[in-house]
């Protein structure tokens, strides 16, 4: 319904911004990573999520795409609710997010307030899972033959990770191409490939 909010910022406070747009405020639920890059009264543009249940409506917005595309994923994991969600990406980047995916580091997804062990564990399997089966956005990546993706090196744990973001193949060998793969970690690997992306 509405895929971002431009307007000016009319309220902070703690996981909720308001944004003004032509005198109407929209409350938007947020991650302490998108508080951080909001000012009152400055312009801002947040990438949103309409949530709609039996009993009420919630507007949850993002300073990127990324970090949108990574709440609607972590939202798609049975148990996982938005709270939790907004949890987890305050607690961690959206690169960060995909790098503990793939390397099933569930001990950087428990640094999030109220994320215990199973649930850590239940998110790393089903979304390794659906990336493995071709049902996240980067399905292309793999071919969707539902073979079991087990990165080997850097490389391919970088391009499975940026894959988990929804990027598809040819962004994804352009991105990387240049980088010193060797040197540098996979975190890091996968934030300048996303720098590169976004320029």
């Amino acid at each position: 319904m509405f895929y971002y909010l431009k307007g000016t910022v009319g309220h902070l406070a703690p996981n909720l911004a308001v944004i003004d747009c032509g005198g109407v405020g929209y409350a938007c639920r947020t991650t302490s990573y998108t508080l951080s890059t909001l000012q009152m009264g400055e312009s801002a543009k947040l990438y949103t999520y309409l949530n709609v249940r039996e009993d009420a409506m919630e507007l949850y917005g993002f300073a990127s795409e990324n970090e949108r595309n990574c709440f609607q994923m972590l939202i798609s994991v049975s148990g996982v609710g938005p709270k939790a969600a907004l949890s987890i990406l305050s607690a961690t980047t959206p690169e960060g997010l995909a790098t503990s995916i793939i390397t099933g580091n569930e001990k950087a997804l428990m640094v999030a307030q109220g994320i215990g062990k199973k649930i850590a564990q239940r998110i790393i399997l089903e979304l390794k899972d659906k990336l493995a089966k071709g049902q996240l956005p980067a399905e292309e990546s793999y071919g969707g033959t539902g073979v079991t993706v087990i990165p080997q090196d850097k490389t391919s744990e970088a391009s499975a990770a940026l894959a988990v973001l929804g990027y598809g193949p040819a962004e994804i060998a352009a991105a990387l191409k240049g980088l010193d793969l060797e040197a540098l970690s996979l975190e890091e690997i996968v934030r300048q490939a996303l720098r590169k992306m976004i320029k």
